[in-house]
């Protein structure tokens, strides 16, 4: 099966962005494959990254995610977002992201990312979304 065109999508999903998941390959198809089994329903994102340019999610948008070679893979629609600091998320809020079993590991696996990806403090602000998965393209 061959994933869809983006120009098809962006007909069927109007105002769509696209993004992707992690920092690299392995990364971004590890997060892909927790999405695709309902074990990831939410995600983070450095408010710098969004000041820098990176499209904002919008609550009711639905959205495309791509593998790492740009082509779709998921589309998935924002239900809820909050802003907070990293040192404020909750066990909740990093449970719902799917990678790790306890909030311990989700901070240190985070605090990672963020550091190998424009720096990491305990009170940079984030934005933390919760998605639905809407469509898996293949």
């Amino acid at each position: 099966m061959t994933a869809p065109d983006i120009d098809d999508l962006k007909r069927r999903y109007p105002g769509a962005e696209t993004f992707t998941f992690g920092d690299g390959p392995d990364l971004c198809a590890a997060l892909l494959d927790l999405v695709r089994a309902g074990k990831k329903v939410a995600t983070c994102g450095a408010i710098r990254d969004f000041e820098a340019g990176e499209p904002l999610p919008m609550v009711g948008r639905r959205d495309i995610a791509l593998r790492w070679d740009g082509t779709p893979a998921l589309v998935i629609e924002t239900r809820e977002l909050v802003r907070c600091r990293f040192d404020e998320l909750t066990e909740a809020m990093a449970l719902a992201e799917g990678e790790d079993e306890t909030l311990d590991g989700w901070r240190r696996g985070h605090r990672d990312f963020f550091a190998r990806n424009g720096g990491y403090s305990p009170d940079m602000p984030l934005l933390w979304e919760r998605f639905e998965l809407i469509e898996d393209l293949g």
